[in-house]
């Protein structure tokens, strides 16, 4: 096509014409090369070689006539749609009113032109070759994107096997070989302190392993889970974590205190929260600095009505300036002392998000660390997306 250059065609158009009077057949190609449309033509004007054409010729571009003597424009509109023909179908007829018109373009029919007006119709067949085309990709965009959600379906349930299986086929016989280990170190009857330090190395090794499966369960509910907006009573979730963390080693060198001023009511996901501060602290038991006398947790809760303000004080070992740009990356860890798989502290600030809150650090090496977060108060009305 030497005119609209936008639709480049890479050979000749193929048009098929369905026009019983061969002086408008004429007209009509007169004007197509006038305007330089670059094509073949094919002219019939019965049912059966309109069939036949379909098949054999594979045009491009229909141009129809609406009247011939044994066939209309609307019966082929219909073979057309009945033979699954992709192309552009363009009524080229005489005198016919506006209402019949669009009734043809409901039908399927891409435009109209009339015969007294043949200058329009190179344009026409432009324009409607280049809406079959962006609807031809449209529709193969549409149909990419139900694949890749296809695949996405699929993935998902691969996942939930997985975290079944970690949560049941992997933790459980773990927690088995922990109990065995225990009952060996129990009936050890030789009183070797050679086989205690083995026994120790074991269930410090099992209970490294666990808390890995444990950072990959809260990682996967995390990130597949809808955010649930209850109630949160502060106070008791503090008391809780650090009722399951009481066993930690060191913690009861730590002293911990909790600072309350809830003037209203908080509203979050509280198994979100729950994970949050259980690791947070968790990282403050194991990171505390053993030489100093003195080892504290200081935790400081402000509730509004819009926010909550939480900031996690400590006194440990604190985080190197360089390192607390990244100490929220997936597997990333700031220390030798570091045993886990650098997964807690990407996990908090993944599910911080999901409860559109913020966290910051402020850390220095051997003088502590303090995490602040703000955490949306959603007062039981809404939920984040």
């Amino acid at each position: 096509m030497k005119r609209n250059g936008s639709l480049r065609m890479e050979k000749k158009l193929k048009i098929l014409m369905l026009e019983d009077r061969e002086e408008d057949a004429g007209l009509i190609n007169r004007t197509l090369t006038k305007d330089g449309v670059d094509y073949t033509s094919q002219n019939v004007d019965t049912r059966e070689e309109f069939v036949r054409a379909l098949e054999q010729y594979n045009p491009d571009v229909i141009l129809s006539d609406h009247a011939l003597p044994q066939f209309n424009s609307l019966e082929a509109l219909k073979i057309c749609k009945q033979s699954g023909f992709k192309g552009p179908f363009i009524l080229v007829t005489g005198t016919v009113s506006e209402e019949f018109a669009v009734s043809c373009l409901k039908l399927g029919a891409d435009d109209y032109v009339l015969k007294s007006n043949l200058a329009r119709l190179p344009s026409a067949i432009f324009n409607s070759l280049r809406q079959r085309q962006m609807e031809s990709k449209r529709k193969k965009a549409e149909s990419a994107l139900r694949k890749q959600n296809d695949e996405l379906v699929k993935i998902n349930k691969e996942l939930d096997s997985f975290v079944y299986s970690v949560s049941h086929n992997l933790r459980a016989p773990l927690m088995s070989v922990l109990g065995l280990v225990q009952l060996a170190k129990m009936n050890d009857k030789n009183d070797d302190m050679i086989y205690d330090m083995y026994f120790d190395k074991i269930e410090q090794s099992i209970h490294k392993l666990d808390n890995t499966l444990k950072e990959i369960l809260d990682y996967s509910r995390n990130a597949r889970s809808e955010v649930k907006i209850e109630r949160v009573n502060l106070q008791q979730l503090m008391e809780d974590m650090f009722e399951r963390l009481h066993y930690m080693e060191g913690s009861e060198n730590i002293k911990k205190q909790i600072t309350m001023k809830e003037h209203v009511p908080f509203f979050s996901d509280p198994q979100r929260l729950s994970v949050i501060c259980n690791n947070l602290v968790s990282n403050a038991i194991k990171y505390r600095s053993p030489g100093e006398k003195n080892q504290f947790i200081h935790i400081d809760i402000t509730v509004n009505e819009n926010s909550a303000k939480i900031h996690f004080e400590d006194n440990g070992i604190g985080i190197p300036k360089d390192f607390q740009s990244k100490i929220f990356d997936m597997f990333f860890r700031a220390t030798e002392r570091s045993e886990g798989a650098g997964l807690g502290l990407y996990i908090v600030k993944e599910a911080i998000d999901k409860l559109h809150g913020t966290i910051e650090v402020e850390s220095s090496p051997s003088q502590g660390t303090i995490f602040k977060m703000e955490i949306p108060n959603h007062s039981g009305a809404s939920q984040p997306s």
